[in-house]
């Protein structure tokens, strides 16, 4: 279990890399939740994610204890992150991408000067490809979520929320493999428990609601839905427990409810968001939690959506 020290030892070390990024408000969208809504804008992040947090801390203590390259595994936000410190610390980094990967966000790798290695659609089946890739190269693997740094270097917005808005009563989080939200709920349970953090999942990749139920990892298949950012086959070893002892609620959102929030952010605030991003607005915007008359944020997580994708989100 990663602490509030963790955290805050991770934002002194990657303050000269990352954004303290705006906290956006919408009246419009307000009114139409039920709740006075704020938006944690990670979309305006370095790389477009919230993923540079976790990547920074974890890539620089690597250089620091004499790693010359790095590997990651991911569906394209943790590889940009990934090789965009590498390449500013100057090493190399291999990214294994599924097959199916958003041309923006491999061409962000590249432009980063990360190699980007095609494996498969899954998270199970990318994350040994890039584990194997590092053991041949004698270099060390940057876990996307599952990792005491990368959920210290996510958990900073924890930290910046509360500061941000300090009578926040709710956090609204995207739940992939749980780095993010763990981090974030340390922040916020070991500063401020009173404040609920609410998990939410889209419906076509639940892993995390399945595993909150049973009390035990639960893996599913590949799935399709439209929040690539989320497609884990199931939770983190370590960010699972994190979420047992803190998380207040899960919740899930249709593929439906994701477009429709997409576009509402889009047309009402001016703002590209990924889908991943949008199951938070999507769950304010539907009424998925019992939150009325409450100062909410939901965290956005990413804005790395390929332009061409944005008429068929749309429609």
């Amino acid at each position: 279990m990663i602490s509030r020290e963790n955290i805050i030892a991770a934002r002194e070390a990657i303050a000269d890399t990352v954004h303290f990024t705006p906290l956006l408000h919408s009246d419009q969208l307000s009114k139409r939740s039920g709740n006075k809504l704020f938006f944690k804008a990670e979309h305006l992040q370095k790389t477009g994610s919230f993923k540079i947090r976790g990547a920074a801390n974890k890539v620089k203590q690597a250089v620091a204890q004499g790693a010359t390259s790095v590997t990651a595994a991911s569906s394209g936000n943790h590889g940009q992150a990934v090789a965009y410190i590498a390449n500013r610390l100057g090493i190399p980094a291999t990214i294994v991408v599924p097959e199916d990967v958003a041309t923006c966000k491999m061409e962000a790798i590249q432009a980063y000067n990360g190699k980007v290695v095609k494996c498969g659609l899954t998270s199970a089946e990318r994350l040994p490809k890039a584990k194997e890739i590092a053991k041949e190269e004698n270099g060390v693997y940057i876990p996307p979520y599952d990792d005491p740094l990368i959920m210290a270097g996510q958990g900073t917005i924890g930290l910046e929320l509360l500061e941000q808005l300090e009578d926040v009563d709710a956090i609204l989080v995207p739940i992939g493999g749980g780095g993010l939200i763990s981090g974030i709920l340390t922040a916020i349970k070991e500063t401020k428990p009173s404040v609920q953090v609410i998990g939410v999942e889209p419906q076509l990749a639940n892993d995390t609601f399945l595993s909150m139920q049973k009390n035990q990892l639960v893996s599913i298949p590949g799935t399709t839905t439209i929040a690539d950012g989320l497609r884990t086959s199931q939770p983190g070893e370590l960010t699972f427990p994190v979420l047992q002892k803190y998380l207040d609620d899960l919740v899930l959102v249709s593929e439906e409810e994701i477009r429709e929030a997409f576009r509402l952010v889009l047309e009402r605030m001016k703002q590209v968001i990924e889908p991943s991003s949008a199951t938070t607005v999507a769950a304010a915007l539907f009424a998925k939690t019992s939150l009325r008359d409450k100062r909410v944020v939901s965290v956005i997580s990413g804005g790395n959506v390929d332009t061409d994708q944005i008429a068929a989100l749309l429609s």
